[in-house]
């Protein structure tokens, strides 16, 4: 397989910072990547930003199928040809459009599972993708990601430490995740400034909190506003008034003089429960 600077260099083009395109160069991490978005059984991959194909062919030596989706039209002609037979074939399905507007679920639609889904994500819109992530749940079998480092930092962080934030929340509501490699600055083309991280995202069946609009808009609201207690963060909330928002966060076990920062997931989740239970004034 040739090198993403000998692909780029042969076709005249360069990395686009409107991406956020930064290639993976080291095979063997592509290979640890798509070793941790397979099992035994093969199933299907969705490869979200598939670039130049350096994940995309390790992918295809251990999956059934591998559905890509490329935004950037001139790397999708790349892909096309270096990978004309794969196409053909059937083993590859590329689609050409932007991974926050297209339906991932449909890529499984009668595909071989179980279903995962993995990439090298772009950091500029990291944080949007993996919400994609979670609003699809339990309904692939995992995520597989590499993402800027301090992003992993922060979705692996517990209650308590600097790193815990709304990303830790709503993650850890519907996934067990983990970090499983460190990927230096210079294993890329062009080199970023930061390191990234490989996350694998397991799908927790039930969850631990429901994520509805009553869940994030209380841990929104909880973060918005770091320095303040609950009490004041959680101020006029769902229209309730003092009285509402202390019965209900005694019923859920929160002391209201504490912070966002210290709550659990499973605390988000129950006061949720009570905000579910008791209709908006």
């Amino acid at each position: 397989m040739k090198s993403a600077i000998a692909l780029l260099k042969e076709r005249g083009l360069r990395a686009k910072k409107r991406f956020g395109q930064n290639f993976l160069l080291d095979q063997g991490i592509c290979e640890r990547i798509a070793e941790a978005a397979s099992t035994p059984s093969g199933g299907t991959t969705l490869e979200i930003g598939p670039g130049l194909g350096a994940l995309t062919r390790p992918l295809m030596a251990r999956a059934e199928k591998v559905v890509a989706i490329e935004r950037d039209p001139e790397l999708a002609a790349v892909l096309r040809e270096e990978l004309a037979d794969e196409l053909a074939n059937g083993k590859l399905t590329l689609h050409e459009g932007d991974a926050l507007e297209e339906d991932w679920l449909s890529a499984f639609d009668g595909a071989p599972k179980p279903h995962i889904v993995s990439g090298n994500l772009p950091y500029l819109i990291t944080g949007r993708l993996i919400e994609r992530a979670i609003e699809l749940g339990a309904r692939v079998d995992r995520a597989v990601f590499m993402v800027q480092a301090e992003v992993a930092d922060r979705i692996v962080a517990k209650p308590g430490t600097d790193d815990y934030g709304a990303l830790s929340v709503f993650v850890q509501a519907a996934f067990e995740p983990k970090k499983l490699l460190t990927v230096k600055g210079g294993a890329f083309h062009p080199r970023p400034d930061v390191d990234s991280t490989v996350v694998v995202l397991t799908p927790l069946v039930p969850v631990r909190a429901v994520e509805d609009d009553a869940f994030r808009a209380l841990v929104k609201a909880a973060f918005g506003a770091r320095r303040k207690t609950l009490r004041n963060a959680w101020k006029g909330l769902f229209d309730w008034t003092s009285e509402d928002l202390a019965r209900n966060a005694s019923a859920a076990g929160i002391d209201l003089d504490r912070r966002g920062e210290t709550l659990s997931v499973d605390e988000y989740g129950r006061l949720a429960e009570a905000a579910r239970a008791e209709p908006s004034r």
